[in-house]
């Protein structure tokens, strides 16, 4: 079994690397401190499973799950927790591995026994049920085997087209395999619907027009992309951008 450690502090590193080591049949092929790290570690090296903190600096250990299930073969994730009560009886509702810390070996043995993925929708309700933040500030792509994180803050709009999504941002484009209702979920109010298709970042609005035929558009700021309006959405994003624009 391969695994990557991933914890930010080097003395819970090294209990697990002695833990697991005294377990046996384990391979550590890496130990990170940071998600983005991680994230590379998991792409490139394709362990079994992920000992994963959910307090990382920067990206959280839920993000880092989530993105890592974008993976073509996403690894199984076992987070190691030092929450309260809160966090402690969300995992134990949504049946997602987690270690207490100190982590304990037979805990950790049992844990690697019944390891398994965890799909972005229980980690979404883990996270509320945790009281722990569960809006990501980044999204994730897939190239491959690689991924790429696009900042919130830098992307313009998303477009649906079939099974993807294509996300338009300051760097370009690309696809995402999310479906465009839980993206307006996760990012109200912040994006707005305007189409069953489109959802745009309101700061990006820069006009709302009506064309000749008396059907609306909506004018992207940075990019100038001109996106349809459909009737169901226009009395809503009127609504919201009177006044703003």
């Amino acid at each position: 079994m391969k695994l990557v450690i991933v914890d930010d502090e080097p003395p819970a590193r090294e209990r697990l690397r002695r833990l697991l080591e005294e377990i046996g049949d384990c391979e550590i092929v890496a130990e990170v401190g940071n998600g983005h790290e991680a994230l590379e570690q998991v792409a490139a090296l394709r362990p079994d499973v992920v000992l994963l903190d959910v307090r990382l600096p920067g990206l959280s250990g839920m993000e880092v799950a989530r993105h890592i299930d974008a993976l073509e073969e996403p690894p199984a994730v076992i987070f190691t927790t030092a929450y309260d009560q809160y966090a402690v009886e969300a995992f134990e509702t949504e049946a997602v591995g987690y270690l207490l810390k100190p982590v304990r070996k037979e805990k950790l043995a049992h844990a690697l026994r019944h390891a398994a993925r965890i799909s972005p929708t229980r980690l979404t309700r883990l996270a509320r049920g945790a009281r722990m933040k569960h809006r990501r500030e980044q999204i994730c792509a897939r190239l491959g085997e690689q991924l790429r994180l696009i900042p919130v803050s830098d992307i313009y709009f998303f477009l649906a087209d079939q099974k993807y999504v294509t996300v338009r941002h300051t760097g370009g484009e690309n696809l995402i395999d999310e479906s465009l209702k839980s993206l307006a979920e996760e990012f109200a109010p912040d994006f707005v619907r305007i189409h069953r298709n489109a959802l745009v970042a309101e700061r990006q609005i820069a006009a709302v027009e009506r064309t000749q035929d008396g059907q609306y558009v909506v004018r992207v700021r940075e990019c100038g992309a001109v996106l349809d309006v459909s009737r169901r959405h226009a009395p809503e994003l009127l609504r919201r951008i009177r006044g703003g624009i």
